[in-house]
Order: C-alpha cells, then sequence, then structure tokens
C-alpha cells in the first residue's frame, strides 16, 4: 500500500483541527447548564426544551446541508461554518430569558449540522486518498476537543468566570484554529476522488433492491440516533443529575461530561484498529453492552462516583457507532457516494430534537434518576439492529 502525499497527510491534520474545534466550541456550554439553568429559574422541563431547539436547528438545516456542500464545497464551508459558530456561542452568555436562549441553541445546532455533513464530507475525501480507515481517529479527535471544552466549562465554573467572558476567550481561541486549518484542505470539489459514475450507481441501485437498501439505511440511522440518545442524555442531564440529585459540587459536576467524552475519545482512537480485527457488528454488540450494563448499575445503586464510571463506560461503548454507521451507509451498494452519509445522518438529528425534552418532561413528572434509563433502553436498541453493520474482520 502507497504512503499517502505530503498534501494528503495535510489534509487530514487540517481536518481533524476542524473536528477538534467543531467538539470543543459546544462543550464549553455543557458543564455550565445547571447555571444557565439556575440563572433563568428554569424547570428540567425547560431547560430539555430549550435544547431541544438545538436539535431543531440541526434537523432544519441538516436537510440544506448537503445542498451547502455540494454548492459551495466542504472546503469552503466547513472552515466558514465553524467561525461562525464560535461568534453565536458567545450570544449563549448574554441570553435573558428562555426564549432567546431556545433562539440561540436553535441557531448552534443548525450550524453544527452544516458543520458535521461538511467535515464528514471532507474527511472521507481524505479517507479516499489513505485508502484504510481513519474516519474512526477524525471522530476521535473531536472527542479530544470535546473533552477539552468540558475541561475549560468546568474550570470556568469553578473559578466562577462570567460566561460570557468565558465563551468569548473560547469562540475567540477556536475560530483562529479554524482558521489556519483551512489552509490546508484540500482543494477542489468533493467528487474529485472519485472514480465511479453516476450512471453506474444507478445501475447499481437497481441491482441490489431499494427495498433492502431503505432497510439498512433505517437500521443504520437508528443505531446512529441510539448513540446520539445515549451521548445526549448524558451530555445534557449528567452534570444536572450530579449536582441536584447526587449533591455533588459545582466543579464535580461536569466531571461526568469529562469522563463520557475520554472515554469515548479512546474507544474511537483504537477504533479503526479494532473494527479491522473483529468487525463493526461485533464492537458494537460489545459496546452497547458494556454502556447498558454500566449505566443500569449506576442508576440502581447511585452515587457520584459511581455514575461517573458509568459515563465513562457509556462513552467508550459508543465510541465506533456513529463513526461505524456512516462509513457503512457511505459503502452501500447501488447509492452514490454521499447519499448514505446523508440520510443516516438525518436521523440522530431527530434523536437529537426528541431526546432532551422527553427525559425533562419524564424527570419533572417523576425523577431525572428514573429519566436516564433512557439510556441502557438505548443501548438495548443498538443491540437488536446490530446485524446491520458488517460482520466479521474489515478487508482493505
Amino acid at each position: 500500500m502507497s504512503e499517502p502525499s505530503p498534501a494528503a497527510r495535510r489534509a487530514r491534520g487540517a481536518v481533524a483541527a476542524l473536528f477538534f474545534t467543531n467538539g470543543a466550541l459546544f462543550a464549553n456550554v455543557v458543564p455550565r447548564y445547571p447555571e444557565l439553568k439556575a440563572d433563568l429559574g428554569l424547570s428540567n422541563a425547560g431547560l430539555g426544551s430549550a435544547v431541544a431547539a438545538y436539535g431543531l436547528g440541526a434537523l432544519v438545516f441538516g436537510l440544506l446541508a448537503g445542498v451547502m456542500v455540494s454548492r459551495w464545497g466542504s472546503v469552503r464551508v466547513a472552515p466558514v461554518t465553524v467561525v461562525v459558530s464560535a461568534a453565536n456561542l458567545v450570544l449563549l452568555g448574554v441570553a435573558p430569558s428562555w426564549a432567546a436562549l431556545a433562539a440561540v441553541l436553535f441557531v448552534s445546532g443548525a450550524l453544527d449540522s452544516i458543520a458535521d455533513v461538511a467535515e464528514n464530507a471532507h474527511g472521507l475525501r481524505v479517507e479516499r486518498l489513505y485508502r484504510r480507515s481513519i474516519l474512526n481517529s477524525m471522530h476521535g479527535v473531536w472527542s479530544i476537543g470535546a473533552v477539552a471544552g468540558g475541561a475549560m466549562g468546568a474550570a470556568a465554573a469553578g473559578l466562577e468566570l462570567s460566561l460570557t467572558v468565558h465563551l468569548t476567550i473560547a469562540a475567540v481561541l477556536f475560530a483562529a484554529l479554524a482558521i489556519g486549518a483551512s489552509r490546508f484542505l484540500l482543494p477542489g470539489p468533493d467528487d474529485s476522488e472519485l472514480t465511479a459514475t453516476a450512471d453506474e450507481a444507478v445501475g447499481g441501485l437497481r441491482a441490489a433492491g431499494r427495498l433492502r437498501i431503505a432497510r439498512s439505511v433505517v437500521a443504520l440511522g437508528v443505531i446512529a440516533a441510539m448513540a446520539q440518545v445515549m451521548e445526549d442524555s448524558t451530555a445534557t442531564w449528567g452534570a444536572v443529575y450530579l449536582r441536584e440529585e447526587l449533591g455533588a459540587a459545582a466543579a464535580v459536576s461536569g466531571l461526568g461530561f469529562i469522563a463520557l467524552q475520554a472515554s469515548q475519545t479512546v474507544g474511537r482512537l483504537i477504533g479503526d484498529r479494532v473494527v479491522t480485527r473483529y468487525g463493526d457488528r461485533a464492537v458494537a454488540r460489545a459496546g452497547a453492552a458494556l454502556a447498558g450494563a454500566a449505566m443500569a448499575g449506576a442508576l440502581a445503586a447511585p452515587g457520584i462516583a459511581t455514575t461517573v464510571l458509568a459515563l465513562g463506560a457509556v462513552g467508550l461503548g459508543i465510541g465506533t457507532l456513529i463513526p461505524g454507521s456512516l462509513r457503512t451507509a457511505d459503502e452501500l451498494p447501488g447509492l452514490p457516494r454521499g447519499v448514505g452519509l446523508s440520510l443516516v445522518g438525518l436521523v440522530p438529528r431527530i434523536a437529537i430534537l426528541a431526546a432532551p425534552p422527553l427525559v425533562g418532561v419524564v424527570a419533572d413528572a417523576t425523577s431525572l434518576r428514573a429519566a436516564l434509563l433512557v439510556i441502557p433502553l438505548a443501548a438495548a436498541v443498538v443491540l437488536v439492529l446490530a446485524s446491520a453493520l458488517p460482520g466479521g474482520p474489515m478487508r482493505r
């Protein structure tokens, strides 16, 4: 196998930097959800519905993201969207009401969905030049960014730094990184590395059977959505659960999110090698079993330390689920490159919209501890649908 060119290596570093900034930006806010909730006098359902605006923005603009990337190219869309996201982040610190908070989160979700499609499209361009899997590690770098952002947010909360100052510092830092990285992305259109013609793709679609492909897309989308539900439920409510129901200090309440993202990072960084050896299906089943069992145990016997450890186990278990679903979708026979990626990516955005308010409503009606049972339930769904992922060692 030939070594990738210097341009390909530089592009890999550049798109990894964009994944990093995308992960770090919004993660700065998550450890400060309890403060936002208290400052605005929100109930659990109120915070959940505000966060749902993020999912609504992601869903609405996720449908347009592919068109934007096709029109202007991922090389332009990815860095510009990150810079605009950084500017929007600052507005969260000055939101005076639930409506303002929801509006800013709506824009954040919209920008994130566009950046997500653009960064994955460019990452797949680089992966084709490498002729081997690198997408898990790209998502691992996103997780590293999320850990860094979460640590910044937890430190800012512990230091009692104002939200406005904290988020302005984060916005300037990560916008500058995105601008610098944009110089090294691959030039040209996103189909530059493809060899299949449109006619061949359409012919393959007829040969493979539309119904079977549709079922695969739905199953892969639900797997990705369940991973998103597990991640978002812990990210949105982990700090609130630790602080309000388990009595953790402000700085400690952010540790659950950091544990989630740190372990998810490990899972993604080693994911390419593990999936190559055992296959996406086996790794997904093992990860879902770990995540579901750990969280179920922590909810059955609640404690600060056991909950933080369980959130870490959830992160490790879900690490390869979304990258594996996206890669499998992009390689479905009969679909043009990028089509499966866009379709599967739509389902987690629906989950982002539905999960936070659902958890909030259940938490208000019963308890947040009971509402977090959504995590082991989502893991069980992955166990059932994992057969949609490739079985056996990956052959390259």
